[in-house]
C-alpha cells in the first residue's frame, strides 16, 4: 500500500512540475518525431483556426473579379486575372508585399501569425533596442536600393576654374606735379574733358585731361579734401574734408553756393547718386549721412556701423547704397528707407576700398587681408582676389573687366573681373625727390572711356597709366597656373 502524501509534501514538488513537463516533451519528441501539445500550442491552434475563418469569411470573396469583369480568354474563371498584391506584417516588423494566390490561404494564415508573434516579441524589447541597432534599422529605412552600392554617394561638382580673358598690361604715361601735399581724390568730368584732384595741402586743382596742365585751383576747405564728385546733371562739384564740411561748387563762377552741416567728425568719403539729387557722406562718426542737393536738407542718416567709414559708392539699383568701414563690415543700405539690407561680414580688416563694376551688377571691397567680389543685389559672395597683401587703399574698375587696386607701399594689381586673374605685378615709381617710404596710392579712377587710369600718391604726384599698344598675346600670354580646390571665403 502506498503512503498517503500529505498537502506539505505536494507544495514542496510544485516546482518540480514544469521541469517534468520539459522533460517528457524532450523525450516525446526524440523518440516519437511528434511534440506533446501544451497549453501555447493549443491556443496558436485556436488562434490558427479563428484567423483562417475569418479571412476565408470576409477577404477571400474579395480576391475574386465578378464574372462581367473578367476577360473572355480567361481559361479558368475562378482563377484571378492577375495575382494580386497584399502587404502582410513579417517576423521582423516590416511591411512585406507577396502575390497571392487562392492555394496559398494558410501560408498567408501562417503569416499572419509570424506576425502577430514578431510584433509581440519586438514590444517587449522596445526599450531595450541599443543605439547600434537603431542606426542599422534608419540606415535600412532610407537606402535607395534601386541604386547600385557604389554609387548611392552623390559625388561632388568638379570645380572648374574660368580661364581668364587677355589684357594688355598697363604702363606709365604721364607724371603730373602741381599739389605740395598728398593727393587723396580724385574725379573725372562727365564730357571726359577734365578732373579734378583734392590734396592734404587743402586745395582742389582742376587739370586737362588730355594735356595734363593746370586750369583752376580752388580753396576754401580748411583740412585735407578727402572727397571728390561731379555731377552729370548739373555744372557742380562736391567737396568733403576732414573740416567736417561739405560744400558744393558752381564750376560756371568757380564759388561755393552750397553747405552741408551736420557731420559731427571729419569726412572721409563722398558719393553722387547717378539718376536722383542725392548726395552720400561718410566719415569718422561711423555714420552715412544723405544729403538733398537743391534744399541742403539731410534725407537719412544711415546708422549701424561701429567705427569709421572709409568708402562709399552709389548706383541707381539696390542696394542703392554701399559703405565699407574700420569694423571690417560692408553694408548695403535701402536708400528708401534709410536702413541697412544686408551686413558683409566676410573680411577680417578694415574695409578701405569699394568698387563698383560698370556693367556687371556687383562690386569688389577690399581690406589688408584680401579683396573678395559681390553680386547685388542681396550681396552673395562670388570670389576672392588673392595676391595683393598690402593694406588696399583704393580700387576701380572699367568696362573691359580690368579692376585695379592700389596699395599703400606703392604695389600696384590689374585683375581680370571675371576670373580674379592678377595678369599684372608692378610697383609705382616714386618721384626724384621723395623717399622711398612716400611710395604709396591714395585714389585712382578710369576716364569715362577706360583707356586711361589716374592714379593720385603719396609722392605729391599724379599719374596717368594706360595700355602698352604694342602688347600682343604672343608677346604677354596668360600665365593661367588654376589650382585643384576652389577658393574659400
Amino acid at each position: 500500500m502506498a503512503p498517503a502524501h500529505t498537502d506539505g509534501e505536494d507544495a514542496s514538488h510544485d516546482h518540480l512540475q514544469p521541469l517534468v513537463q520539459s522533460t517528457v516533451r524532450a523525450t516525446h519528441s526524440l523518440f516519437s518525431g511528434t511534440s506533446v501539445p501544451t497549453q501555447s500550442d493549443a491556443l496558436l491552434s485556436s488562434q490558427r483556426q479563428k484567423i483562417s475563418s475569418k479571412y476565408r469569411a470576409e477577404y477571400l470573396s474579395s480576391r475574386v473579379l465578378p464574372r462581367s469583369m473578367q476577360p473572355t480568354d480567361s481559361p479558368n474563371p475562378l482563377l484571378l486575372t492577375a495575382p494580386r498584391q497584399t502587404k502582410l506584417l513579417t517576423q521582423n516588423g516590416r511591411a512585406e508585399i507577396t502575390v497571392c494566390s487562392l492555394t496559398n490561404v494558410e501560408d498567408e494564415v501562417q503569416k499572419v501569425l509570424d506576425g502577430l508573434a514578431g510584433r509581440q516579441r519586438a514590444q517587449a524589447k522596445k526599450h531595450k533596442v541599443p543605439t547600434r541597432e537603431l542606426v542599422r534599422m534608419a540606415a535600412e529605412a532610407t537606402r535607395d536600393d534601386s541604386a547600385p552600392a557604389g554609387q548611392q554617394i552623390v559625388r561632388k561638382r568638379t570645380y572648374e576654374p574660368v580661364r581668364p580673358e587677355w589684357h594688355a598690361p598697363w604702363k606709365l604715361m604721364r607724371v603730373i606735379s602741381g599739389h605740395i601735399g598728398w593727393v587723396r581724390a580724385l574725379a573725372v568730368e562727365p564730357g571726359n574733358r577734365w578732373f579734378a584732384s583734392g590734396s592734404v595741402d587743402r586745395t582742389i586743382k582742376i587739370w586737362d585731361l588730355a594735356s595734363g596742365t593746370l586750369r583752376l585751383t580752388l580753396t576754401g576747405h580748411v583740412s585735407p579734401v578727402r572727397g571728390l564728385a561731379v555731377s552729370s546733371r548739373h555744372p557742380y562739384l562736391f567737396s568733403a574734408g576732414e573740416d567736417k564740411q561739405v560744400k558744393c561748387w558752381d564750376l560756371e563762377t568757380n564759388k561755393v553756393v552750397r553747405q552741408y552741416h551736420g557731420h559731427l567728425s571729419g569726412i572721409y568719403a563722398l558719393a553722387l547718386h547717378p539718376t536722383l539729387d542725392v548726395l552720400v557722406t561718410a566719415g569718422r562718426d561711423s555714420v552715412a549721412r544723405v544729403w538733398d542737393i537743391r534744399t541742403k536738407q539731410q534725407v537719412h542718416v544711415l546708422a549701424g556701423h561701429r567705427g569709421t567709414i572709409a568708402s562709399v559708392v552709389c548706383q541707381d539699383a539696390d542696394p542703392q547704397v554701399i559703405t565699407g568701414s574700420m569694423d571690417s563690415t560692408v553694408r548695403l543700405w535701402d536708400l528708401a528707407a534709410g536702413k541697412s539690407m544686408a551686413t558683409l561680414t566676410h573680411h577680417k580688416k578694415a574695409v578701405r576700398a569699394l568698387a563698383l563694376h560698370p556693367s556687371d551688377f556687383g562690386f569688389a571691397s577690399a581690406s589688408s587681408d584680401s579683396i573678395r567680389q559681390w553680386k547685388c543685389p542681396r550681396g552673395d559672395f562670388v570670389q576672392s582676389f588673392n595676391g595683393h597683401s598690402s593694406i588696399v587703399n583704393t580700387m576701380c574698375a572699367n568696362n573691359d573687366g580690368v579692376m585695379f587696386s592700389g596699395g599703400d607701399d606703392g604695389t600696384m594689381r590689374f585683375w581680370d573681373w571675371r576670373s580674379a586673374h592678377c595678369f599684372q605685378k608692378t610697383q609705382t615709381v616714386v618721384q626724384p625727390g621723395s623717399l622711398d617710404s612716400e611710395a604709396g596710392v591714395f585714389c585712382s579712377t578710369f576716364d569715362r572711356t577706360g583707356f586711361r587710369l589716374i592714379t593720385g600718391e603719396a609722392d605729391k604726384s599724379i599719374k596717368i597709366w594706360k595700355e602698352d599698344e604694342e602688347a600682343t598675346e604672343e608677346s604677354h600670354p596668360v600665365d593661367f597656373r588654376p589650382s585643384l580646390g576652389r577658393r574659400r571665403y
